[in-house]
């Protein structure tokens, strides 16, 4: 008599997160850096590409193209009509590269917070940063401050994007509350932001209405890129998770800092985001390094 197969147990639902920025076919920046970990920490990832290139552009060539802002918002209905927005916890932009691409997701945002709520929106506006200035141009820095930034739940800029947000000068972690009153909506998760009087750290700054926290790390000798939109990423799939904000971003930090430590010491080196992808999930801030900054408001 054959035995009765026995159904296999249902897999579980796992959360899911849409994500909206570049993507290079050698590399780690935008989705590139940000899809693989996310799935690996148990996230499902839905990627709308808003770039294809061979590589980020601070090699000595670059081919591929930006992707035309039509295009990028027929991905997202595409995915809408799947039933995506309905079900995903968190959409996380970064590189759009036009103004266009950014009307074209503000646009979705609307849609997809009215049919889903509960919709947490991140923005990593990426512009700009201290040692390269803009290399988003006027259009579209413009188009972040109009539209995105006022949908976003949280923002993820570096300080030289805060500031040009905000118009505040970002000179330690107090200014990124001033900053983020400046604003005025969204909690600000900054980057890149000196730690008056210890020239040898770097702070990212957790500021929402209650509270700021600041994550000091060393300044080391490597300058990948990559390393916000891998930080966006695990900041992303915590909050997916069900992390609070300052418990998501500590442990980002720790685990960008986990890939930093093991990027060779050459300029542009790549992360090497697979070989360490155990240590990244698994780092856990301590604390050692961080002052928490509670204000009353």
């Amino acid at each position: 008599m054959t035995p009765t197969p026995i159904p296999p147990e249902p897999l579980p639902e796992l959360p899911l997160v849409v994500s909206v920025q570049s993507q290079v076919a050698f590399g780690h920046v935008g989705n590139s850096a940000a899809a693989f970990p996310m799935r690996a920490s148990g996230v499902e990832v839905v990627e709308v590409p808003t770039a294809l290139l061979s590589n980020h552009p601070h090699y000595p060539t670059m081919h591929g193209t930006l992707l035309d802002p039509e295009l990028v918002g027929g991905l997202l209905t595409g995915i809408a009509e799947r039933g995506v927005a309905a079900r995903a916890s968190v959409l996380l932009s970064g590189f759009l590269g036009r103004a266009g691409t950014a009307s074209a997701l503000a646009a979705f945002l609307v849609r997809a917070k009215a049919e889903n709520p509960g919709l947490l929106y991140l923005c990593d506006p990426v512009m700009g940063d201290a040692d390269l200035g803009h290399f988003a141009d006027a259009e579209l820095r413009r188009a972040f401050a109009a539209k995105l930034v006022p949908l976003a739940d949280v923002i993820l800029p570096n300080a030289f994007e805060l500031e040009n947000l905000s118009g505040v000068p970002i000179a330690g972690p107090d200014d990124v509350v001033r900053a983020r009153e400046a604003l005025g909506g969204p909690a600000v998760v900054a980057t890149s932001v000196p730690v008056p009087g210890r020239p040898g750290l770097l702070a990212t700054v957790v500021a929402t209405g209650e509270t700021c926290r600041s994550f000091e790390v060393p300044r080391l000798p490597v300058r990948p890129a990559g390393t916000g939109d891998l930080l966006g990423g695990l900041t992303a799939a915590r909050l997916a998770q069900g992390l609070a904000l300052p418990d998501a971003v500590g442990r980002a930090v720790a685990g960008v800092a986990q890939a930093l430590r093991r990027t060779a010491s050459t300029p542009w080196a790549e992360m090497p985001i697979a070989a360490v992808i155990d240590s990244i999930l698994a780092a856990e801030w301590n604390g050692a390094a961080a002052e928490a900054l509670t204000k009353p408001r």
